[in-house]
């Protein structure tokens, strides 16, 4: 079983359960998002994310290739004289 149970109505809403809003720190006026992930659906305050949310909404693919730090160094100081103008 989960953390709480609700009942829908026969106007189809829902009541929080209060451990539910406690956890949240769902108040009068937050807004709530119902997300699928697989066969199960996710109820989640808007704008909380965990890490793996928002690793896997930059990479969908996957993660990119590992780079050294010299690359990523140079990959930085490219896009600088590319944005600024230098050479």
């Amino acid at each position: 079983m989960g953390i709480a149970r609700s009942k829908v109505t026969a106007q189809g809403q829902i009541s929080v359960p209060a451990e539910v809003r406690r956890r949240l720190g769902i108040r009068p006026g937050s807004v709530i998002e119902w997300d699928e992930s697989g066969d199960a659906i996710v109820v989640r305050k808007v704008g909380r994310w965990s890490s793996q949310d928002i690793h896997e909404r930059l990479f969908p693919e996957g993660a990119p290739a590992a780079r050294d730090l010299t690359t990523l160094k140079e990959g930085i100081a490219q896009h600088a004289r590319t944005k600024h103008g230098r050479r």
